[in-house]
Order: structure tokens, then C-alpha cells, then sequence
């Protein structure tokens, strides 16, 4: 056999179908894998000894905000490095209806409001796919695929009006989509909970997504309730697909708010009962309690429908705006996932907010009492004083319902990471290797291959990555190599981006990018295009 670039010895393999680990020396060549008996001994340019370790595929975390992490400097280089440390080699992106692309030049400024007003400056906006990937250029250490999300569409041809779309203002984005999946965009992607996708009606959705079926891509939602209502958000979710003749995922599966606590019960046998019925649906979930999102997520949609410059006027210099949010987050707004009314402001956590950094780490009900005001007075000159960039962390899930969806078959992990300064949710650093050390190694509630399949197999085959997510002759040679006994998640609440324990060495491509818990200089990651696949067959319109 001719000589290796780097040889795995030693080590049990974890494929990535499932099935329980097997002795086995894990070779490369030329950025793919060839797998070989243990003790093989075939010579090899390096060799790692993974002997007392478990080898598995490189991880795919099927939602992320990364995408719309701009910029170079020191702060956001600690944050690209965070999902490398505990073995994410791929990611899909532009999930919850935001991606940066694809929009028109003449439409490119309601999108960079979008963008800023929920990921913080800078905000890019590109024109296509492949704009968006010839961007990336050569400083990915990981791979990105993307999501093309309908708030950018939406945005892009309607604005953040509340209204309905026209006829031809639905055909406009049906174009722009059709067009980026065809350039390899990976799937639909929808936030219906926020502005302006918010503001959809439930046949736009399936118009778009009849587009994603075309291609044999997925409808990948937020739904647009997760607290109260969300069984009759699912329902919507359920009805868009199947009317569609798409694949549905269902983003960060959870059921949020006191009054929502247990109704995981209910949504997950509604979703085996469709899957039974023959609608291909599946779900993700992070390993955590909270959520987080933007601040101004917690606002009534109306508060954002001339966009975001007017949002921040009218917050800032109008009482009379405030009084209305009081009183719509006392009563509701139909259609509106109202967190704060479900909850409340002493569950609502600032996470980033660059131009009050004493901010961060305290509840908005903490932060107004301390200052002698209300809280929605508060708030809105928080978005004022920030231009809008401020996240938040949610507390508001409860663990039970986060162990059931985790266990689930259906369900496979993300972390939904938000990768901005501050203190940001410890998911974006620890998601993966909570799971296996948490949930796996000390709970018990997945066995390893199990939860090894729900970050690898499962995610590549949801997502049309065909030479991923498993250990098998020819594929990618993205792999993790791990210590199951000392696997662990450091990022707290408190110390977000603490790196994890247990990780030993990342491969992407072929070349090593942790080694012994540090990130190397390689940057093998690229964009990838997802080609087409099948075509579904259309549902009933």
C-alpha cells in the first residue's frame, strides 16, 4: 500500500452509523479517509496514537450563526476557535431565516439592518452563493455549509413591512432561492417568531418551500411559537411540508415558558405520528436550559416595521411607544411569541452589549431596578445606547424537556451558537462535549455511538453532505479523536468560551487543526455546495 500522509493507530472507532465502536487504524491520504485493520503498521508520513481513545467523524453542528461573523480582530479569532476545540469540523449556517445572501445590490441595506440589528456590526451582504463563498476565502479552519433564510428574502423584496406579500413579491423570492440553492445552498431556512419573517402568512412559506423541494433540500424552521402555543406552531410547521412535499427540521426543538413545561410529551409524538404518516421530519436540540437570541426579539413586531433606525427613534423618544409595549407584552399580540409575557424580565440575561459592558451577566429586571425604572424602559434604552446590537440569554426551558428531546431518535445536536463578545452562551463552546461527557458518560441517557450518530451521520445525511459524517473508505477525512473517560464541557454561564476537556485532535481535510487541545495554524475549511438531490414529489396544493 502506498505511504499514508497520517495514520490513527491504536484507537476504537465510532463510524457515525451507530453502531458500537471497533478496533480500527484510521489513514489518510490526500484528505480522505482509508480505514485498515488495528496493528496495520502501514507506514505513514504522521502518526497519532489514539490507544485508550475513541476516533469518531469530525462533528457537525446542523444550526449556527457563524456566517455572519464578521471581522479579524483578537476577540472574534477566540470565538472561531471554540467550536474547533470540542470537534466541530462542519457547520450549517444561516439558520433561524438570517443568512447574508442572496441579495440584490439595489436591496442591500434592509439586510445589513437585519443582520447588525441581531449579530452586531459588521454586517456584509452578498449578491449570491457563491459571492457569500468566494468571501470565506482561505481563513476557515472548519467547513461551512449554508441555509438561505427567508427574513433575508423577505427583507430584501418586501422590507419589514406588516403585510402580506404580493403574488409577485412571492415569486421575487421564490427566484432569489431557487437560484441559490441551485448554486449549492443547502436548504430553507425560516424565523418566524422574528421581523420581518414574523410577518408571513403560512402559504408564502409553502410557496418558498416548494422551492426547496424542487431541489430535494429542507425546510428548516424556528418555529414561530416555542413558548404557549407552540403545538399549533408545529402544526403550521407540519402543514407547510406537507403541502410542500419537503423534508422538515424543526431548528432547537424545545417547549420554553412555565405554561409550556412538558408539552415535549405531546410535540415529539406529533412529530413520530407524521413521520409514521410519511412525512421525512426530524428535529435538533442544544443541551441546555436557556435560550438566546437579540433583544429586540422581545419587543412586538410592529415596534420593527419601518426598520431597524426607526425602531431605535421611536424606542428612545417616544413614551407613548413604550406604554404600547407594556401593554402588548401584558396582553399579547396575536401571532407573537411573546417571551416576556410568558416569563418575565428577571429571566431575560444580557449576554453582549459592547458599550455597556457592566451590563452583561445581569437580568434586565436587576439592571432597571437598579437604576429606578421600569423594565421596558430600560430595554429600549439599552437598544438605543447599543443601536440595536444587544443579546440576550433566555432562561426559560425546563431540564426534563431538554432530556427528552435529546433522547429522541429523531432529534440530532446543535449548538445554535451566536458568536459574539460579552458573555455568550456556553452552547457555542460546549454543546458537543457536554453531550458526551454530561448526558453520555454521566447521566446515561444516550450510549456513546448513539450520541456519536445524532452529531455525524445524522446531521450529513439531513443535510446532503455525502462524503461526510462517517468513518468509511474514501470520505472526508474530517475526525475527532477523544478520550471518552475525560470528555467534558468547561464554558459555563459565568466563563462562556472555557475550552473543553477531553479533545485530543480535530482533522479537517486531512490536516490537523487541535492537536493536544490547541488550534493549530491550518485552515483547510472551505464552503461547501450541497448539489441537488433527488427531486421530492410536490404535495397537494
Amino acid at each position: 500500500m502506498a505511504r499514508l500522509d497520517l495514520l490513527v493507530t491504536g484507537g476504537d472507532v465510532v463510524d457515525g452509523t451507530g453502531s458500537p465502536s471497533r478496533p480500527t487504524d484510521v489513514g489518510v491520504r490526500d484528505g480522505r479517509l482509508v480505514l485498515l485493520p488495528p496493528g496495520s503498521r502501514t507506514s505513514a508520513a504522521e502518526v497519532i496514537d489514539a490507544t485508550g481513545l475513541v476516533v469518531t467523524p469530525g462533528f457537525i453542528d446542523v444550526h449556527t450563526h457563524s456566517d455572519l461573523l464578521a471581522g479579524d480582530d483578537e476577540q472574534r479569532e477566540v470565538l472561531r476557535r471554540a467550536p474547533l476545540l470540542q470537534g466541530v469540523t462542519t457547520e450549517i449556517c444561516g439558520n433561524c431565516g438570517i443568512s447574508p445572501f442572496p441579495v440584490p445590490p439595489q436591496r442591500t441595506e434592509p439586510v445589513r439592518e437585519l443582520i447588525a440589528a441581531t449579530f452586531g456590526p459588521p454586517a456584509s451582504a452578498y449578491g449570491s452563493f457563491g459571492e457569500f463563498a468566494d468571501a470565506q476565502g482561505v481563513a476557515r479552519r472548519n467547513h461551512l455549509a449554508a441555509l438561505v433564510g427567508h427574513g433575508t428574502l423577505r427583507a430584501a423584496v418586501v422590507g419589514f413591512a406588516q403585510r402580506r406579500a404580493t403574488p409577485a413579491e412571492i415569486q421575487s423570492m421564490c427566484d432569489l432561492l431557487d437560484g441559490a440553492l441551485a448554486a449549492g445552498a443547502a436548504g430553507l431556512s425560516t424565523g418566524l417568531i422574528y421581523s420581518p419573517g414574523v410577518n408571513a402568512g403560512t402559504d408564502e412559506v409553502i410557496a418558498l418551500a416548494r422551492v426547496a423541494a424542487a431541489h430535494g433540500k429542507p425546510y428548516v424552521t424556528h418555529l414561530r411559537d416555542e413558548m404557549s402555543q407552540v403545538e399549533s406552531a408545529l402544526e403550521e410547521a407540519i402543514e407547510i411540508a406537507t403541502a410542500a412535499g419537503s423534508a422538515l427540521q424543526v431548528s432547537h426543538h424545545k417547549t420554553a415558558g412555565r405554561r409550556a413545561w412538558g408539552a415535549t410529551v405531546r410535540t415529539l409524538a406529533r412529530l413520530e405520528q407524521a413521520r409514521a404518516d410519511g412525512l421525512d421530519v426530524t428535529c435538533d436540540v442544544y443541551p441546555y436550559t436557556a435560550g438566546s437570541t437579540a433583544l429586540h426579539a422581545m419587543l412586538p413586531p410592529w415596534l420593527i416595521a419601518d426598520g431597524v433606525p426607526a425602531m431605535l427613534a421611536a424606542a428612545a423618544a417616544e413614551p407613548a411607544v413604550r406604554d404600547r409595549i407594556r401593554h402588548d407584552l401584558a396582553a399579547g399580540v396575536p401571532g407573537w411569541e411573546n417571551t416576556v409575557g410568558n416569563g418575565g424580565w428577571d429571566l431575560i440575561r444580557v449576554a453582549s452589549a459592547s458599550n455597556n459592558p457592566d451590563a452583561q451577566g445581569h437580568t434586565i429586571a436587576d439592571l432597571a431596578a437598579a437604576r429606578g425604572v421600569d423594565p421596558v424602559d430600560y430595554a429600549c434604552e439599552l437598544l438605543a445606547a447599543e443601536h440595536g446590537d444587544v443579546t440576550i440569554l433566555s432562561h426559560s426551558m425546563h431540564e426534563d424537556d431538554v432530556r427528552r428531546v435529546l433522547a429522541s431518535p429523531l432529534t440530532m445536536l446543535c449548538s445554535d451558537g451566536v458568536p459574539k463578545g460579552g458573555r455568550p452562551h456556553p452552547r457555542w463552546a460546549g454543546s458537543f462535549t457536554r453531550v458526551l461527557g454530561h448526558y453520555v458518560r454521566d447521566v446515561g441517557l444516550l450510549d456513546l455511538a448513539g450520541a456519536v450518530h445524532k452529531m455525524t451521520g445524522m446531521p450529513a445525511a439531513r443535510f446532503g453532505l455525502r462524503d461526510r459524517g462517517l468513518l468509511a473508505d474514501g470520505y472526508a477525512a474530517d475526525l475527532v479523536v477523544l478520550d471518552p473517560q475525560t470528555v467534558a464541557d468547561g464554558a459555563t454561564y459565568d466563563d462562556p468560551l472555557a475550552p473543553p476537556q477531553g479533545v485530543r485532535c480535530v482533522l479537517v481535510g486531512g490536516r490537523v487543526v487541535v492537536d493536544g487541545g490547541a488550534v493549530t495554524d491550518a485552515r483547510p475549511g472551505r464552503v461547501l455546495a450541497v448539489p441537488d438531490r433527488q427531486r421530492a414529489v410536490p404535495g397537494p396544493r
